[in-house]
């Protein structure tokens, strides 16, 4: 243990630096996949259209649907090194290892955030659905202003989960160079001559992040859900 202290130490800028990058590609990433997982769902729950609108609604979601088989299919290890080196080999152009790291965790998230939402939106009462429509709301407006905010929230701790497992994951970005925690650790080890050490300071880096963050977002779910009891006045009397 001594060993690890010191490694940590004498590398602790590096460590920093790693730490900061996964997070920083982790919630990024977070985010913008949930974007596309809204958007996703959203189409996806379109109500089915009638002539080329349908037509094109049908295309539409077989090629989402396509989208998230592949990504949910594949290892994210997969993704990346096809996407890093997939570029460059057909098209000739070169990739920027920050913005190829940041597509692939947000389009494998979307993928997987996807389902998810359309999950939560599913749980949704249909008759929220009907009576938008029959106020005059498009789909669009259905779903930002009354179906979304309420699925948001009933998909949270996914989210959260999803977050905490991009924490981890991010960890394949190594193959491409993605200057990440794991890939500031192999560095380490290699110069320090000392993997197993270097690898528990990793370890108990990891096993922090992922504890504070999920005690974090536990408490976020508790201020979503609102105060356990509710006071009403009426008059000059209370109900709890």
């Amino acid at each position: 243990m001594e060993k690890a202290i010191q490694i940590f130490q004498d590398n602790s800028q590096m460590f920093l630096d790693g730490t900061i990058k996964t997070l920083q590609i982790s919630i990024l990433g977070t985010l913008i996949g949930l974007l596309i997982g809204l958007i996703v769902a959203s189409i996806k729950t379109i109500p089915k259209q009638k002539g080329i609108k349908g037509v094109i609604h049908k295309i539409v979601v077989m090629l989402l649907d396509l989208y998230i088989l592949i990504f949910r299919g594949t290892p994210m290890m997969v993704q990346a090194v096809l996407i890093f080196y997939g570029i460059p080999y057909l098209y000739g152009v070169s990739t920027d290892v920050n913005i190829t790291a940041f597509l692939i965790v947000s389009i494998n998230t979307g993928a997987y955030m996807s389902e998810v939402v359309r999950g939560g939106i599913i749980g949704i009462d249909k008759g929220q659905f009907e009576a938008a429509y029959a106020s005059g709301m498009t789909h669009i407006q259905t779903m930002i202003y009354v179906i979304g905010p309420q699925a948001i929230r009933n998909i949270l701790p996914a989210t959260g989960n999803e977050f905490v497992i991009n924490i981890k994951d991010t960890s394949v970005l190594n193959v491409i160079g993605y200057n990440e925690l794991f890939r500031v650790t192999k560095t380490i080890s290699g110069s320090s001559f000392d993997v197993f050490n270097t690898y528990i300071v990793t370890a108990v880096i990891y096993l922090f992040l992922t504890t504070v963050i999920t005690y974090i977002l536990r408490h976020l779910e508790k201020k979503f859900e609102g105060p356990e009891s509710y006071q009403l006045q009426m008059g000059n009397q209370h109900q709890i």
